[in-house]
């Protein structure tokens, strides 16, 4: 589940993920009674077994099950958690299957919950949202040329076509676009080891999604930087 809004006295409108069905959104009916079959069920962050009924844009929430589960999130781990909540409801397109990004979304959740180190889950996740999307022009051919990325040089990213070689004067005019030809080899293996790859990465990832939603502020990142340089 990503996300709940009240509906009327009693009901929820409930943003969820599904494997087979995409991002959708479900009207749980009576949901916020207090004797709810499934008030204490809709939470985020945990995988659940929904069932609904209907067509259209909104269709009706009939069951809701716990499937196992993870450690909670707390700390850190939950605001990260909740980030990666926004973008999809940000970039996710309704009803629009993405199996392999709902496989990538419970890993990173799961490797959150048991405190994992998570700037780079983040940045991972972020790129393959990206590339799922196809938003991410690869990162290891120069574009126009196809010529492989060399490690010691500088690159321009440039949104829609992907890598191109830069000298220091054009580099000035977009920083936050140019990187080490290093961190775009690591970033197409989704390696984020290296303490360079992760500061460049951040800078560029936040720059893409940008671009991806113009005018709109991300209220997560916000917080995020607050809390931490992630």
């Amino acid at each position: 589940m990503l996300h709940t809004y009240p509906y009327k006295e009693s009901s929820l409108i409930v943003e969820a993920f599904s494997r087979h069905a995409g991002r959708i959104a479900l009207l749980a009916r009576g949901a916020r009674r207090a004797r709810s079959a499934i008030r204490g069920t809709l939470l985020a962050f945990h995988p659940l077994r929904l069932s609904w009924s209907g067509a259209g844009e909104l269709a009706t929430l009939t069951s809701a099950e716990w499937v196992g589960g993870h450690r909670a999130l707390a700390g850190m781990g939950l605001m990260c958690g909740f980030y990666l909540n926004e973008l999809m409801l940000r970039l996710l397109p309704r009803e629009d299957a993405h199996e392999a990004l709902f496989d990538a979304y419970a890993d990173v959740v799961a490797r959150l919950a048991d405190g994992s180190e998570p700037a780079s889950l983040l940045r991972r996740f972020e790129l393959r949202l990206l590339r799922e999307l196809g938003y991410a022009p690869p990162l290891d051919r120069e574009a126009g040329s196809g010529s492989p990325v060399q490690a010691a040089l500088r690159y321009a990213y440039a949104p829609d076509s992907g890598p191109l070689a830069v000298d220091d004067a054009r580099a000035l005019a977009q920083p936050e676009l140019v990187v080490s030809g290093q961190t775009l080899l690591d970033m197409a293996r989704e390696d984020f080891s290296r303490p360079q790859t992760r500061e460049e990465s951040r800078r560029l990832m936040r720059r893409l999604i940008a671009d991806r939603l113009p005018g709109q502020t991300l209220k997560t990142r916000d917080v995020l930087k607050e809390l931490q340089d992630l």
